[in-house]
């Protein structure tokens, strides 16, 4: 019973934000014509408001809504670009809040850029030892080598997740900080703020349930290694 427990808490920690993220985004999806515009021309309208006439605006796949601060890009999904939805215009408003943190060279999303770098490369690294570590055991018929390499391969992966979940920050930031006082102005009306929180809520924890998910990956090393 206790390690039934055990696994439903870490099923619901893992895949709880990521369900609650997509259910939200889902309930608030309905198309709305009190509604000025769509994702797309919203997110149009805010980077010409805000000075950034030479960011894009893209329709990607779905599920790709991010801010590409390289390529200087707000791609959002299909939904989201094309629908007249509260989900839509939120998320819009979102990515655009991550393109006005660019705009402004605040030190938050350049300090996300950074990390996210480090750890990509970093997983990486762990992945590889991983994949070498059966092979080096074998040679050297050292399993206290094998052991070393299989705890470094963990803290590789441990490392990574948890430098994802330190930009969290930044996903608060866009939403609350700078998306929220936007639609406040009258791009929605106050009788929709409350489910436009939940949307702005859950965009900022879509990035968190990525994270917590990407545990997932560690699990499937192990069990591999066990075989």
């Amino acid at each position: 019973m206790v390690y039934l427990l055990i696994l439903v808490f870490v099923i619901a920690l893992l895949f709880g934000p990521q369900w609650w993220a997509q259910y939200t985004f889902r309930r608030y999806d309905k198309p709305l014509d009190r509604l000025q515009g769509t994702g797309g021309e919203l997110a149009r309208h805010l980077l010409d408001r805000f000075g950034m006439q030479d960011v894009r605006v893209e329709k990607g796949e779905p599920g790709s809504d991010h801010y590409d601060p390289a390529d200087r890009v707000v791609n959002l999904s299909p939904g989201n670009y094309d629908h007249k939805s509260l989900t839509a215009i939120a998320v819009a408003a979102h990515e655009v809040g991550h393109a006005i943190q660019h705009h402004r060279n605040e030190p938050l999303l350049a300090w996300r850029t950074r990390l996210i770098i480090f750890a990509n490369a970093i997983q990486k690294f762990g992945v590889s030892v991983f994949i070498v570590m059966p092979v080096v055991t074998a040679l050297t018929r050292a399993p206290v080598l094998g052991g070393f390499l299989f705890l470094v391969g963990i803290s590789t992966m441990l490392t990574a997740t948890l430098v994802h979940l330190v930009t969290l920050p930044v996903e608060t930031d866009a939403s609350f900080k700078k998306a929220l006082p936007i639609l406040e102005q009258g791009y929605v009306e106050e009788k929709d703020l409350p489910k436009v929180k939940s949307i702005l809520r859950a965009a900022a924890l879509t990035y968190l349930a990525a994270s917590l998910s990407s545990l997932l990956n560690l699990w499937r090393w192990i069990a591999i290694l066990k075989r």
